[in-house]
């Protein structure tokens, strides 16, 4: 195999992005794996990414990243007010591992709420596994307030346990038929 620019010149590897033969010359890195010249001056990503113009600080309106850095070999991070990728930071976060104000993914952090497979929260979380002030979900541990099957607060319901004070702050928000009966 020859190098693409260098007709004559043998390749010492192929470019981990654009996958063609780069010789001595070309090669702009070596590690963590072989990336060619070209490849490192655009700042080629194996994935996806967009930025939108419109910023609030130094963060855009909306950001999202999905894929490998091409370079680095790390997974890209989205980071915007909307942050939408593989893992997200942001005001409102939605990603595998979603890290934000309110964030949405399997593994959620949040502060305001957290919706996902795993949710941990400072306010509301919902998830299979939910933990945070207000926790809903199949194992749900609360600071004050738990619903799911398996729930732990200081208020609960759950298959065995039904508080009525969190029965009746739930009256507010969901019909009385999604409730178990009155608690004893």
């Amino acid at each position: 195999m020859h190098c693409f620019v260098h007709e004559k010149e043998p390749a010492v590897g192929v470019c981990g992005a654009c996958q063609r033969g780069a010789c001595r010359a070309c090669v702009a890195r070596e590690a963590p794996r072989i990336v060619c010249r070209t490849c490192a001056e655009r700042g080629t990503v194996i994935g996806f990414e967009w930025k939108s113009q419109a910023h609030i600080g130094s963060w855009p309106l909306v950001h999202v990243a999905m894929g490998m850095d091409a370079v680095t070999q790390r997974p890209k991070v989205a980071r915007g007010v909307i942050a939408i990728g593989n893992i997200a930071v942001g005001g409102i976060a939605i990603a595998g591992l979603a890290l934000g104000l309110v964030s949405i993914g399997g593994l959620s952090i949040g502060l305001v709420g957290a919706l996902g497979g795993a949710a941990l929260g400072l306010g509301l979380s919902f998830g299979g596994a939910a933990v945070g002030s207000f926790a809903v979900g199949g194992a749900a541990v609360g600071l004050k307030y738990a619903l799911g099957g398996a729930a732990f607060a200081p208020a609960v319901i759950d298959g065995m346990h039904c508080d009525p004070a969190l029965r009746e702050l739930l009256l507010r928000w969901v019909r009385p038929e999604l409730l178990p009966p009155a608690c004893g």
